[in-house]
């Protein structure tokens, strides 16, 4: 098998999604986190594919978008993102170690131990193969970038060829640092956080206030809230989606989930309560079972309205 994947073109997919990926190790239903020395066993314990490239994309396949995936990633994950007929670009050498990262679970809390692997070097490659390659309808980028200022003018140009874009930045402190940062948030056309991202990097106390700023960036961002649904934020409208019922198995990789169930409605060019509404119930299902893409649906199992929210507007 070629780990070292430069055959398929960027532009012949719908989305393409770009950044991380981990062989996902997930310890659940702990009854708390472990103490320092201590053992906790529990019954519960799952393998698979995971990070925001690989989610994202295994979830809007299912769904019937055509799917590339631009990431560095282990023989299993090869594995998964073939097995949804999406395509691949692997920037994993033979020789490197692919990323792992542990998940502890509880009903309410989860901690996470990660080896960067060759993660350590996916974002020089990520640059260079975006600068000189063709990509596609909408690119989706699930990573924390070491420099805003070289991801901005990637960004620009995508734009300037009629890609459009999409981020989700994850938690990152540093990124307050990053003085392209406001720039490169500003940029894309739909910016994806949660609660607690959408305070940090607006540095608000409460939520209130970082949504009041969330409306100047000049771009489209997705708030999801968990329990309490999702919301999309914008200079001239706001549009809230409560959350749908489930029963919590685990909930990684579920934000990736909703990401790509969003993404799916608007590539279909549907509007944003429409696309709230999918992406709700793509996580609903996510964190019914282990890892973020173990009971992700199919496209012919869902409901009625969840298809007409992927028909083309």
């Amino acid at each position: 098998m070629c780990l070292y994947l430069t055959c398929y073109r960027l532009d012949r997919v719908e989305l393409l999604t770009v950044g991380e990926a981990f062989d996902d190790l997930i310890f659940a239903g702990l009854p708390r986190l472990p103490r320092p020395g201590e053992e906790l066993r529990v019954p519960t314990f799952g393998r698979t594919s995971g990070g925001g490239a690989i989610i994202t994309a295994v979830a809007a396949a299912r769904l019937g978008v055509r799917v590339g995936v631009l990431s560095a990633v282990s023989d299993t994950a090869v594995g998964t993102v073939q097995r949804e007929r999406a395509r691949l670009i692997n920037l994993k050498r033979p020789s490197e170690d692919a990323a792992v990262s542990v998940s502890l679970s509880t009903r309410r809390n989860r901690a996470f131990v990660t080896f960067e692997g060759v993660n350590l070097q996916l974002e020089t490659r990520l640059l260079a193969k975006l600068r000189r390659s063709p990509t596609a309808r909408h690119v989706h980028f699930a990573l924390s970038p070491a420099s805003c200022r070289a991801w901005l003018g990637v960004v620009e140009r995508m734009r300037d060829r009629g890609t459009t874009t999409s981020w989700d930045f994850g938690w990152n402190e540093r990124l307050l640092e990053d003085r392209a940062f406001s720039a490169l948030a500003s940029a894309v056309d739909w910016l994806f956080v949660n609660e607690s991202e959408a305070k940090l990097y607006t540095r608000a106390p409460t939520l209130a206030l970082a949504r009041r700023i969330l409306r100047t960036l000049g771009t489209k961002t997705v708030l999801k809230l968990g329990s309490r649904g999702a919301a999309l934020i914008s200079s001239d409208r706001a549009v809230r989606q409560p959350a749908m019922q489930a029963t919590v198995v685990d909930t990684t990789g579920a934000g990736d989930a909703f990401n790509a169930g969003f993404l799916a409605a608007v590539i279909r060019g549907r509007d944003a309560g429409d696309a709230l509404r999918l992406a709700s119930y793509i996580a609903a299902r996510s964190i019914e079972g282990l890892g973020g893409i173990q009971s992700l649906p199919h496209a012919r199992e869902l409901p009625r309205w969840c298809k007409r929210c992927l028909e083309a507007a």
